[in-house]
């Protein structure tokens, strides 16, 4: 008897201990089906996110990356990295910001090259203003200026690739290629209803710096058309012609002139602001401020006494906003035209990976009263309009007022 109770304690022990084992096993898959999406893709590496802890929900992204991995139709084929740098571009394109980019592998390899040789375009600066893809200026001399492309055209279509979604860097790599060939586009006019289709030739693009021209009653006219390396010596070059020449009023076009390097721009400023002025505000996100001030050149003084107006546009971008909103707000210069592009941010190029870069705008820039560029623009003191008419009659009501302007500077 007692032997039969011994062998049912024993078999009751084995029992209880598989009912344990049963449970725990049914525990642990319950609870290891309902780990956190992130932890189910056993793949992926460095999945923590290494930044300061906040009140980010990081859920939904590993979420959806579960789902797709368990219910696309194609998942099985579909590149895994692929979808990390796709998941990139998006962070980055809800920055709202059109001069922010990420560059996956190959596109960084080509950013590369394109910065440090020479390539065929068709010679126009571009950027998304608004949301689409719109031409800040065509340069002179070059197939786009040819084409009869204009500042402010918006480009639909390249190659028959719409551009809705598509960056300026992404676009001007499409419009890029070797010199020879061709590239299709679709624009439409500002205040224009029907599109144009162009097919343009590309070619290496050769940007002259300025031009210089003698009018009558003593005016002098400077034309620049960039703000390159040499800008600074060859408007230093032009400023001595208007010396010699024995003129006594000033014209600056800066219509059509996209900008470039911030420090060409402070170096023309100077040469009409005494030292110390300040010629443009740079702010970054923590509100902390670097000023750009006149090298004090200033071989026109008293300031403000030299005639001077200065022409500006739609395709008035970036350093020709800083020189002419630093030399309106000094009172150094009236501006004729119409209302510039508003393109006044810096950019940096950061390395994610070894093969992968961030362009992120770092800063703003302001002027010297601390108005935002990007934001506003510069308004002119005397707003111009060209008309198609005056295009055909070749007539420039612009340089036109600029000229009364300097004409009567005293009167």
């Amino acid at each position: 008897m007692e032997v039969m109770d011994n062998k049912k304690k024993i078999i009751s022990f084995i029992v209880a201990v598989f009912l344990l084992v049963v449970v725990f096993f049914l525990g642990a898959v319950f609870g290891y089906s309902q780990r956190p999406a992130m932890e189910k893709i056993s793949y992926i590496i460095n999945k923590e996110p290494n930044v300061p802890k906040e009140n980010i929900d990081f859920s939904p992204f590993w979420s959806a990356w579960s789902t797709i991995e368990s219910n696309y139709v194609s998942a099985s084929s579909t590149n895994k990295q692929d979808m990390v740098w796709g998941a990139i571009r998006g962070l980055v394109g809800s920055l709202g910001d059109p001069y922010s980019t990420f560059f996956p592998p190959e596109e960084n390899k080509q950013f590369k090259e394109e910065m440090s040789g020479n390539f065929g375009g068709v010679g126009m600066e571009i950027s998304v203003k608004k949301g689409v893809l719109t031409v800040v200026s065509p340069l002179k001399d070059t197939p786009a200026e040819r084409a009869g492309i204009k500042a402010g055209d918006v480009i639909l279509k390249i190659n028959d690739k719409t551009t809705d979604g598509l960056s300026a860097d992404e676009a001007a790599r499409l419009i890029r290629g070797e010199p020879g060939t061709k590239v299709k586009l679709v624009i439409l006019h500002p205040n224009e209803t029907n599109t144009k289709e162009l097919e343009i030739t590309r070619d290496i693009i050769k940007i002259p710096v300025l031009d210089t021209e003698r009018k009558p009653d003593g005016i002098f006219v400077i034309k620049l058309y960039n703000f390159s390396e040499n800008s600074s010596s060859e408007f230093r070059n032009a400023l001595r012609q208007f010396l010699e020449s024995g003129d006594d009023k000033l014209i600056l076009d800066l219509r059509n002139n996209p900008g470039g390097y911030l420090e060409s721009a402070v170096d023309i400023a100077s040469w009409f602001l005494p030292v110390g002025k300040i010629v443009a505000r740079e702010r970054f996100s923590s509100g902390e401020e670097t000023l750009f001030r006149s090298k004090g050149y200033n071989i026109f003084t008293p300031t403000g006494k030299l005639p001077f107006a200065i022409l500006v546009n739609e395709g008035s971008a970036s350093a020709s906003e800083i020189l002419a909103g630093a030399l309106k707000e000094h009172g150094v210069a009236k501006l004729v035209g119409k209302k510039t592009f508003g393109k006044g941010s810096v950019q940096e190029l950061f390395p994610i990976t070894s093969d992968t870069s961030l362009k992120l705008t770092i800063a703003k820039w302001l002027t010297p009263e601390g108005i935002s560029i990007s934001d506003h623009g510069l308004e002119p003191d005397y707003k111009v309009e060209i008309t198609e008419k005056d295009i055909e009659e070749k007539k420039d009501p612009q340089m036109d007022k600029a000229i009364e302007i300097v004409k009567n500077w005293n009167k």
